[in-house]
């Protein structure tokens, strides 16, 4: 690990009645759930990330709507100091399936969310009225 932050992407993807979360394959937290995301590369925009991490991942080809939050405690995750911009994002195409480093990619139900990786929970908490009035705004269109 360097001696400086890194910078990562995590992507809120509301999909049908919940939100898209997809199961780890690699440590840290293998097999535990998480939001879909991973790090920037090198020359690449944060934006671009978070829309190349969301397809790798899930399989949906996402439009970035927002930054919902910034999240930068040093202690966040294990393999170092990692900032987060987190994004909310629409699902525009694609299928959901798992892929790339994760083994699956499912939705939840924002009231039956399981045991989640890193600050992920508290990512979505921070961003649950937003999520809960778009999953509204879905059901009142079915």
């Amino acid at each position: 690990m360097p001696g400086y932050p890194m910078l990562t992407v995590d992507i809120l993807i509301p999909y049908k009645e919940g939100i898209t979360l997809i199961k780890r394959a690699n440590p840290p937290y293998q097999n535990s759930y998480a939001l879909p995301g991973g790090f920037v590369e090198y020359g690449e925009r944060v934006t671009d990330a978070a829309v190349r991490e969301a397809y790798e991942e899930t399989g949906l080809e996402v439009e970035i709507l927002k930054v919902t939050g910034v999240y930068s405690d040093p202690d966040r995750d294990p393999r170092g100091h990692v900032i987060s911009v987190c994004y909310l994002s629409r699902p525009v195409g694609g299928e959901l399936r798992g892929g790339s480093d994760a083994k699956e990619a499912r939705v939840f139900e924002l009231d039956e969310l399981p045991e989640l990786a890193f600050d992920h929970l508290q990512i979505i908490e921070d961003a649950m009225p937003i999520l809960q009035s778009i999953i509204d705004e879905a059901d009142c269109q079915n």
